[in-house]
């Protein structure tokens, strides 16, 4: 049996996070940022499976040898998880493990789907390995602006929506955002043309998550903001976490020139739902 626990229950998987494990299954787990976590015990649970409140993945939790757990999972993301995925439009089912031991679980339960597979790469960065030196200079006309109350409130900005709807891909709201998290902006001509931010974060460990639009990408927008938030969080003694695809070289490769260096490599799973 498989159970759905209720926000203020989600402290109780405290003890089935990895310490090394990925910072969005702490995240979520201490309530900062939205999820839904299933567990196999609603009093004492052993393993559990978070679902992103981004959509971006299911972690799984805790102990990887529940046989109940692992028999039962399958009919689960049958009868229950892929009518409330088609609820949000989401076609795929990401698995991803807490800690390395689900590899082996992951593979032998799906086996009988049509499994890929991807790597990711977890980069951390400490003051002393910060490269300021490296920072660019943008061409005239872009403008860094810190994402505050008083952006995300700016009837001027022609885009809007699009910086709420980034907020609240991670985020219950935008307050929640400015109250817990920090990021920046690059704004042309009224319009935000590349984010940086706090996606997900727990305890002092900010993990970025950053975007620029097609019509601007090239221009060193993501690397000039991504020095702004990380002296932003060295500054408030905040960690600063970077999480990509092995497979995304720009985004590794602006991680790298700005200091980061990697910690810790995990593979995710996928299947059609």
């Amino acid at each position: 049996m498989i159970v759905e626990l209720d926000k203020s229950e989600f402290r109780k998987c405290r003890g089935l996070l990895h310490p090394e494990g990925q910072l969005e299954a702490a995240a979520i787990v201490e309530g900062m940022n939205p999820g839904r976590i299933f567990v196999d015990d609603r009093l004492q649970p052993e393993t559990g499976l978070i679902w992103l409140g981004n959509n971006d993945g299911f972690l799984f939790i805790g102990n990887e040898d529940n046989e109940s757990f692992n028999t039962y999972i399958n009919h689960f993301i049958d009868s229950i998880i892929t009518q409330e995925a088609k609820k949000v439009h989401l076609d795929c089912f990401e698995a991803i493990g807490n800690h390395n031991k689900w590899n082996e679980i992951i593979e032998e339960v799906f086996e009988h789907r049509c499994l890929g597979t991807w790597n990711q790469r977890i980069y951390l960065l400490i003051t002393e390995k910060y490269r300021s030196n490296c920072e660019p200079i943008l061409k005239e006309g872009y403008e860094v602006v810190k994402i505050d109350e008083t952006l995300v409130e700016n009837k001027g900005t022609i885009n809007l929506d699009f910086l709420h709807a980034k907020i609240l891909e991670f985020w219950s709201s935008p307050e929640k955002f400015l109250e817990e998290g920090c990021g920046y902006c690059v704004v042309y001509r009224h319009e935000v043309v590349s984010i940086c931010f706090s996606g997900f974060v727990a305890g002092r460990v900010h993990g970025i998550a950053i975007e620029t639009v097609e019509a601007h990408q090239g221009e060193k927008l993501a690397q000039k903001i991504a020095h702004q938030f990380v002296k932003d969080c060295l500054q408030n003694n905040q960690l600063p976490y970077w999480d990509c695809m092995e497979s995304n070289k720009p985004s590794i490769a602006i991680a790298e020139k700005v200091g980061f260096e990697k910690m810790a490599t995990y593979v995710g799973y996928e299947f059609p739902l």
